[in-house]
């Protein structure tokens, strides 16, 4: 079972103030912390889980600047073979089809029975790339994956659908699967396993090399801006019949009452 899983880093931007840059394109990025995507982290793991059940290798791909490297090396302390870093001047404001087309053509020689991706990406929510990824492949795909069970040749999944609701499919391989948070419990490496993964080549490969030209097909950002503040809340002081008294005056003014 060869498995490619694409990574992604990406800024923690949950409980970090995030302001807009001087272009107004982008966020400012210097005060922020990085790391893996958080569905990716569940794609690695399962494509770890496969290898231990079946043998064959995995083999990670990041489109991005050398701190992606960071993210490649503790895929390779938690068990991946080997590891691609993609980068080029031509490799900037991308969007999810373009990237797509990156990653088409830097893995379309690499032996693979899968292609592991997450589902969303927390910093632009594109949901985009696994599912261009495998229409560019030619090979069959499903996002959201809860469960895979992989039998010859084949692989029997189930994935979420609106509503809560989960379906399940027989899909041949080679296949990719966009992978839903919660369907494993990613592992920690030990620190023995991250040194050992420091040491590791990691194959750096640009536009030329991967016989990719500049993407000529692309949705262009134009600005970026923060969301509009709307009213806060109001606390209600007084007793316990005024502020009933308030709170009934404002549902009337509102016309829940």
């Amino acid at each position: 079972m060869d498995i490619v899983v694409c990574l992604k880093r990406v800024p923690e931007t949950a409980e970090a103030e995030i302001k807009i840059d001087g272009s107004g394109k982008a966020i400012e990025k210097e005060r922020l912390t990085f790391d893996i995507n958080e569905s990716d982290n569940y794609a690695l793991e399962e494509a770890i889980l496969q290898k231990e059940k079946w043998g064959g290798t995995v083999t990670l791909v990041s489109l991005g600047p050398p701190d992606c490297e960071d993210t490649l090396r503790m895929g390779l302390a938690k068990g991946a073979d080997q590891a691609i870093r993609l980068t080029d001047e031509k490799f900037e404001e991308l969007d999810g089809f373009a990237t797509a087309q990156i990653l088409k053509n830097a893995i379309k020689d690499v032996k693979f029975d899968l292609v592991l991706t997450g589902c969303i990406a927390t910093d632009d929510g594109y949901s985009q790339v696994g599912p261009t990824l495998a229409e560019l492949l030619d090979i069959p795909h499903a996002v959201l994956v809860t469960k895979i069970d992989v039998e010859e040749g084949r692989a029997i999944i189930q994935r979420e659908l609106e509503g809560g609701l989960l379906e399940a499919l027989d899909i041949r391989l080679p296949a990719l699967f966009a992978v839903q948070t919660g369907i494993n419990e990613p592992r920690y490496a030990s620190l023995i396993a991250i040194r050992r993964a420091a040491a590791k080549e990691i194959k750096v490969l640009n536009a030329q090399e991967i016989e990719m030209e500049e993407p000529t097909v692309r949705t262009i950002l134009e600005s970026l801006s923060p969301p509009p503040v709307g009213k806060r809340a109001e606390v209600l002081e007084g007793s316990a019949d005024e502020t009933s008294a308030k709170l009934a005056q404002i549902c009337k003014g509102k016309g829940i009452l």
